[in-house]
């Protein structure tokens, strides 16, 4: 279950040898929202408590790269 933790890392991670960049139009502090520690700790617990085949453990590792390219254009 520890592997589905995981899966928003290595999506990061992975997203980091792609190529090519981006401009944004709009600033973009404070777009992207800070969560605490014991919320992203919970959240974890709770993506480890989701199927292997679930849809949202793969829309949750979206997002972490979405939000990791926004963070890359501050």
């Amino acid at each position: 279950m520890r592997v589905l933790a995981l899966l928003p890392i290595a999506a990061m991670l992975l997203s980091s040898c792609a190529g090519g960049s981006f401009e944004a139009s709009p600033p973009l502090d404070g777009f992207v929202k800070k969560y605490s520690q014991p919320f992203l700790n919970r959240a974890a617990d709770e993506l480890e408590a989701l199927p292997a085949d679930s849809a949202i453990a793969v829309m949750i590792a979206d997002y972490g790269v979405l939000r990791k390219q926004i963070g890359a254009v501050k």
